[in-house]
């Protein structure tokens, strides 16, 4: 039985609830619904739900409401976080920071009621930098692709007597 918002034929790796325990970000940042394909290391595809509630769409713009590209950077650069947290087994708790974007191109608007499928592949990982290729359909429509580099690290332990490591 299919899921409310699913498509035929593709089902959850991982759920909201799952991804709110990897990332860091909550409402209104978590960009991310659903996670429907991963392979550690390679690649990953994951789903935000574009509504016509979202909060941006107040001031962005009020007569035609269109998501920002930046928005569609970072949910694409979220779905890439998630394929990293999944792919270095680390002691600690992970920490992903976006480092760069690169060749960023958006071909048409995203508007309320689509959902914006995100396609996210390794380019390079030379610890503890990683490059992705982003790429953001809606159906069969790229509307957004971008390369970005990100840096995993982990954080450390209070409870260690360690410094929670933060990067400036």
């Amino acid at each position: 039985m299919e899921r409310a918002g699913e498509k035929a034929g593709l089902k959850s790796v991982m759920d909201i609830a799952a991804i709110r325990a990897i990332l860091p970000h909550r409402y209104p940042f978590l960009l991310v619904d659903r996670i429907s394909e991963l392979e550690a290391g390679r690649r990953i595809v994951g789903v935000k739900n574009v509504t016509a509630n979202e909060p941006f769409f107040q001031g962005h713009f009020p007569d035609r409401p269109i998501m920002p590209g930046v928005l569609i950077i970072e949910a694409m650069a979220q779905v890439g976080g998630v394929l990293a947290f999944k792919s270095v087994p680390l002691t600690g708790r992970p920490v992903v920071y976006l480092t760069g974007v690169d060749k960023a191109r958006f071909r048409k608007p995203v508007v309320p009621g689509d959902q914006l499928r995100f396609e996210v592949e390794v380019l390079n990982r030379r610890p503890p930098f990683w490059k992705m290729q982003g790429k953001a359909y809606v159906e069969t429509d790229l509307v957004c692709e971008a390369e970005l580099t990100a840096m995993v690290t982990e954080e450390k332990s209070e409870i260690s007597g360690q410094r929670i490591a933060k990067s400036e």
